[in-house]
């Protein structure tokens, strides 16, 4: 017969073993990333609240906005309580304790919210580009480096995976060595795709926003170039800008090209508030193919001695680099280095360097010549 143990034993080891459990389980999932938001102003905050949920791994704890009105509105629209709601970044990070800031302010309070975030410590990811000037980027590097934060720039394109395929053809050489990339992004302009008024006000500043499409939009492709070229400075920058619509954007430009002239390859970047339809896609020319990006999901692909053309769908990123908050907590968990990554502060300090030429460029009419960034 089967012998049973005895009831005394039982009672000690189950709630034994149940801890067990509970500890083996507490090591394969880590407690929820904590973050904060900054700032209500940018619209695609709206965009994040709106994914919060399914992310269970990711727990808000805060959101700092001196802005009563603005607080209100997200509170209703998303159901949040208002003890979430703080009026300073210094006041929330203190009470909540997050593990990472997100920024949604306009672009020129990006610096001021990074070096609140690293007197606590606080790693921080922006939303693009990274800042409004040169100077600006070298002063977040210098912080985040005597801080040892992670500062994170987010790109939507930065998550397409035919953006990440495009990039393995030309790293496993099958379209051979860049020599020209061509980049379009834009839509129809922030006005007639009517973003939230707090968002309109600031883009629309040069002051807050760095310029106007030549900002908003070129620092995509200039983001994509950079990560291509593995953090190769361009020998230089030239840009064009047009006010098409000086009625609706009398302050800033709404079409802007930017062209960058590497020792053996060129990349033309045309960012626009006046295409007939939101674009984001790139074409890589290389010394034996192509491959262009077809939106987020799919690729055309032309390799030497091929006779046509081919569509193919790109595979799907890694779970951890799928998205903006999966990438966040990979990078603060040390499982991702982000050196070199599009939202990398490396990648995102040269492409400040990139477009703050191009802005001078298209204000002076004259080429602006780059000297590679020193540590």
């Amino acid at each position: 017969m089967r012998r049973l143990l005895p009831r005394r034993l039982i009672s000690m080891f189950v709630p034994a073993l149940l801890a067990a459990c509970a500890v083996s389980i507490s090591a394969e999932e880590p407690a929820p990333l904590k973050v904060a938001i900054v700032g209500l102003e940018h619209g695609h905050v709206a965009g994040f609240l709106s994914q919060l949920p399914k992310h269970s791994d990711v727990k808000l704890v805060g959101i700092a906005d001196a802005d009563s009105n603005l607080c209100a509105k997200y509170g209703k629209q998303f159901s949040l309580p208002d003890s979430l709601f703080y009026k300073t970044e210094a006041n929330m990070i203190e009470r909540a304790r997050p593990d990472a800031v997100l920024v949604y302010t306009s672009i020129a309070q990006h610096r001021p919210a990074i070096e609140v975030a690293a007197r606590y410590g606080v790693s921080v990811m922006v939303e693009k580009p990274l800042t409004i000037s040169f100077e600006d980027a070298k002063a977040i590097r210098r912080i985040a480096r005597e801080k040892k934060i992670h500062v994170l720039v987010n790109y939507e394109t930065t998550w397409y995976p035919s953006n990440r395929e495009a990039y393995d053809e030309v790293r496993d050489n099958r379209i051979g060595e860049i020599r020209r990339v061509v980049v379009h992004d834009g839509h129809e302009g922030p006005k007639e795709i009517n973003v939230q008024p707090e968002f309109l006000k600031w883009l629309t500043d040069p002051q807050q926003n760095g310029a106007g499409a030549l900002y908003d939009f070129g620092c995509y492709g200039v983001d994509l170039m950079t990560w291509l070229m593995h953090g190769e400075t361009p020998e230089s920058v030239t840009a064009v800008t047009n006010q098409d619509k000086p009625e609706i954007y009398p302050h800033v430009d709404d079409d802007a090209t930017i062209v960058l002239k590497y020792p053996h390859a060129q990349a033309v970047i045309q960012a626009s508030w006046n295409w007939p339809f939101s674009r984001k896609d790139m074409e890589i020319y290389g010394a034996n193919g192509y491959v262009i990006t077809v939106a987020a999901n799919d690729v055309r692909v032309r390799h030497q001695h091929e006779n046509q053309e081919r569509t193919e769908t790109a595979p799907e990123l890694p779970a951890n680099e799928r998205d903006s908050l999966s990438y966040l907590a990979a990078v603060l968990r040390a499982k991702i280095a982000p050196t070199g990554d599009l939202s990398a502060l490396d990648t995102n300090v040269i492409v400040t360097q990139i477009l703050d030429a191009a802005r001078e460029s298209a204000r002076t009419g004259q080429t602006v010549p780059l000297t590679r960034i020193g540590n």
